[in-house]
């Protein structure tokens, strides 16, 4: 079950945030050798997203992923409003995909 974390962002604001992936021990999980991928919708089954830039920290040992959008991309997003979001792992040995957090992600209206 992946773990819940809620975000919020600024409209017309850059975003990042770093998360941690920890197993159901609650110890980090190494993500050497794995890649990250996000997305939000306003709400699940949605055939509409905004891709979230996903990546490993550069010690994937810390199990942190950093989640970035530019404030062109939180510019374009509806405020006041909340989404939902995935971020996930993918082993790339074997291909295998997690889905290891997620959460509603609050957008704040701008100006």
């Amino acid at each position: 079950m992946a773990a819940l974390a809620n975000l919020r962002i600024d409209q017309g604001a850059s975003f990042s945030s770093d998360v941690t992936v920890t197993n159901s021990d609650g110890d980090v999980v190494d993500l050497s050798g794995y890649t990250t991928s996000a997305r939000m919708a306003k709400s699940y089954g949605a055939s509409s997203y905004v891709d979230i830039t996903a990546s490993v920290a550069s010690d994937a040992t810390t199990g942190v992923i950093e989640l970035t959008l530019t404030d062109t991309q939180t510019a374009n997003l509806d405020a006041p409003s909340r989404y939902v979001y995935d971020v996930y792992i993918t082993q790339t040995s074997s291909s295998t995909v997690t889905r290891v957090i997620e959460g509603v992600i609050t957008v704040n209206p701008k100006v």
